[in-house]
């Protein structure tokens, strides 16, 4: 796929602000992104384990970028959304990340559960390195706020424990603390 924010439906250009949040009890959260560009907000839900790989790849870009030669920040290519009020809601089924290193920002497509035959994004959006770091530590810390894990078998811990495969099931392992 070509990195053409062209593509996408709404192409929403530089952000004014991203942040990662998790609504909900542990065990039972639902996460998402929630975006500003000019007057456009847009909520993208995902799965806690998109959202975490989708933080620990923008530090491995961001690391790779630290010990190459290293940039500096420039501007993202497009401005902020300027086509007027405008309010999405979705569940993300793609999510993709490409990373511009003449401005050193980073581009996003992401793609609507509910069009799979869609070929292009419905929205598309640019981030900052900055922008991107606090992205990524704001999104890792949302995910380690969630239940403990096993110290035996690393699956998450219930209020009321768990039946550890590893136990060889002699009871439920409490959470430690």
């Amino acid at each position: 796929m070509a990195m053409d924010p062209g593509t996408a439906r709404y192409r929403l250009g530089a952000l004014s602000r991203i942040s990662a949040e998790a609504i909900g009890t542990p065990g039972k959260r639902t996460f998402k992104l929630v975006l500003a560009s000019g007057a456009a907000s847009v909520s993208l839900w995902l799965e806690k384990e998109q959202l975490f790989q989708l933080a620990t790849h923008i530090q491995g870009i961001i690391s790779s970028l630290m010990s190459g030669s290293q940039s500096s920040e420039g501007e993202p290519p497009d401005p902020e959304w300027d086509q007027g009020i405008t309010n999405l809601d979705f569940k993300v089924s793609k999510l993709a990340l490409g990373h511009d290193s003449s401005t050193n920002s980073f581009l996003f497509f992401a793609h609507d559960v509910e069009e799979q035959e869609e070929e292009s994004a419905k929205v598309s959006f640019w981030l900052s390195r900055r922008q991107g770091e606090g992205l990524a530590e704001g999104a890792l810390r949302v995910c380690a706020a969630g239940r403990p894990p096993c110290v035996l078998c690393g699956q998450p811990i219930d209020p009321e424990g768990h039946m550890c495969p590893r136990s060889n099931g002699h009871g439920p392992t409490a959470a430690l603390g």
